[in-house]
């Protein structure tokens, strides 16, 4: 795909839906870095239902580190992979604390250093906690997306990004995930996508196939 014709398409989704946002809600780097870990495999909005009544006992990373797991464990049960995400949230928790001084770090390589945090992650956080991004977050509505579209054929997160970044100037980076996001639960879901509704089908290789 060209790189106008990609542009155009992110250009269409955006007036389609123009209050496309992060929907995790956070009101610190901190809890926007506990929120997207719990998002794992589970959704945004059976986060949204756990995290408010946490946050406002916990909300620091030197509240997380001094929890006893057990307890973290039973705060965050309802987001699914409750062992291992209360393990990576209770270290990441201690490494900002013993290593940035108690305050979340606002760069890739150094949100990757922390437990449980990957690319994904680390975009995430970069993008809504600080505004910068650096990449874009593939998800599996982006991942769906981008392989229905053409924006890429890969399979895996990392090479998809990558296709993404050569198709797109940076000025996109903040929007792409989140429009995608929005069209896939919208439009382009994963079973029976509403193809004949779809503003961007024109540009589409799947509903040429549909």
């Amino acid at each position: 795909m060209k790189k106008d014709e990609a542009t155009k398409i992110i250009e269409i989704l955006k007036n389609t839906y123009p209050d496309a946002k992060c929907s995790l809600d956070f009101t610190t780097p901190f809890e926007m870095l506990v929120a997207v870990i719990l998002s794992a495999q589970c959704t945004d909005e059976r986060v949204n239902k756990t995290t408010p009544s946490i946050f406002s006992k916990y909300s620091t990373p030197e509240d997380f580190a001094g929890m006893p797991l057990e307890t973290l464990e039973e705060l965050i049960h309802p987001c699914g992979f409750y062992k291992n995400k209360a393990k990576n949230i209770k270290l990441t928790a201690q490494k900002i604390v013993d290593e940035f001084g108690g305050e979340v770090p606002d760069t890739m390589d150094e949100l990757l250093s922390l437990p449980g945090v990957g690319r994904k992650t680390a975009n995430v956080v970069m993008l809504e906690a600080f505004n910068k991004p650096q990449g874009i977050a593939v998800d599996t509505h982006c991942k769906r997306l981008a392989n229905r579209i053409g924006f890429s054929d890969e399979e895996t997160p990392e090479k998809i990004e990558q296709d993404l970044l050569n198709l797109f100037s940076y000025g996109y980076l903040k929007d792409i995930n989140h429009v995608l996001i929005y069209h896939g639960r919208a439009i382009c879901t994963a079973r029976s996508p509403k193809c004949e509704e779809c503003p961007i089908r024109e540009f589409c290789r799947f509903y040429e196939k549909a």
